[in-house]
């Protein structure tokens, strides 16, 4: 590792008064300054609960993609040779700095992306920044949770680009692996998500949630976070990765932190990169249906199954060339959601503009 963990804090000279007996003036003889080691914040009071329970995780035989061979980790260098941020690219060089992160006390937030960072990745990490004494921010576009036609290998990347934002921010380090450490030679084991990934995402990408719930598995027992760090805007990860913490006793407490959107609307993403000016004109009005169902959704006699429908037909009037799926959910379980049983609810949808595909969600009542 090319970058030091802990901030030395100077501590105060004393100064001692010594009084030469039989004279009337005083001398004040001051100590050198000494520097003492200290964490960069105190240790946090906070921890994470844990509920017991299990979670189905199934072998099967996999090869695992290959990326090339391990980086070491390294900070990259100012103008002016100064090393900034750290970034760790193996499991032993991670260990050895959180590792001493908790011998000192602190407590460690953890964001997980996929890089290609905006504003919605920063309101994240400022979360965590207020929670936590240190945050790490991971960067892995994971293999696993895309279909061979689906687009990983145009996935918006620019490493560099993050790694200048992160550090602006104060991030105290980024875990970048390669698909060679997260998925090494002889990976079988999966975890298979619960009750939260049935349906929505599920019926049009069956592999997604298995691949998220084994990499975010993955990353909770590497970093060995107090919090992790997810937005709203991917509902349905985000019920999912808090049923999995919870029921594997993961000991981490999952924060959600509310979408950031355009002043239009549209809910940030990495995706939107894809869009050009009539479909990034067109793609508002996603939110814009999401939220007239869910004010429907709260009026007596609303019928969820004619409200699907009717926002379906909406959206294809409106410019969407496709509709996977518009659906009301309880916000807790995502399980079918019933009006009438003052629980919270969640819309959640996805539709395609041309060859990209968008999701969003909002909160009933909200």
């Amino acid at each position: 590792m090319a970058a030091s963990t802990k901030k030395p804090a100077t501590k105060s000279a004393s100064k001692k008064k010594a009084a030469a007996e039989g004279s009337k003036s005083k001398s004040t003889e001051a100590k050198k300054p000494k520097l003492k080691s200290a964490s960069k914040k105190a240790a946090s009071p906070k921890s994470a609960s844990k509920k017991a329970a299990s979670e189905t995780v199934k072998s099967e035989k996999t090869t695992a993609k290959q990326s090339g061979g391990t980086k070491k980790a390294a900070a990259p260098e100012s103008k002016a040779g100064k090393k900034t941020i750290a970034v760790c690219r193996t499991t032993d060089d991670l260990g050895a700095v959180t590792a001493k992160w908790r011998k000192a006390g602190e407590t460690i937030a953890l964001v997980p992306t996929m890089g290609a960072l905006h504003q919605g990745h920063i309101a994240l990490v400022e979360k965590a920044k207020s929670i936590a004494d240190r945050v790490v921010v991971s960067i892995f576009v994971n293999p696993t949770q895309f279909a061979p036609t689906e687009d990983l290998d145009r996935y918006p990347r620019d490493e560099d680009g993050d790694l200048k934002r992160l550090d602006k921010l104060g991030v105290d380090l980024i875990w970048a692996p390669g698909v060679e450490v997260m998925y090494p030679d002889g990976f079988t084991t999966h975890v298979t998500p619960g009750s939260a990934a049935i349906g929505l995402e599920s019926d049009f990408r069956p592999h997604f949630f298995g691949g998220v719930a084994t990499v975010v598995a993955k990353l909770f027992n590497q970093v060995r976070a107090d919090f992790a760090v997810f937005g709203e805007k991917d509902y349905q990860q985000l019920i999912v990765v808090t049923q999995l913490a919870r029921d594997l006793d993961m000991g981490l407490t999952i924060v959600p932190v509310a979408t950031v959107r355009e002043e239009d609307g549209l809910a940030l993403s990495s995706r939107n990169a894809y869009l050009d000016e009539d479909e990034r004109t067109v793609a508002p009005n996603l939110n814009l249906v999401l939220r007239e169902v869910a004010n429907a959704a709260t009026g007596d006699g609303a019928s969820v199954s004619y409200l699907r429908a009717a926002a379906r037909m909406r959206l294809l009037t409106l410019g969407f060339t496709k509709v996977d799926y518009i659906d009301i959910r309880d916000a807790e379980t995502l399980k079918d959601y019933d009006p009438l049983s003052g629980r919270p609810g969640r819309v959640l949808g996805a539709a395609w503009i041309g060859k990209t595909r968008l999701i969003d969600n909002v909160g009933i009542g909200k």
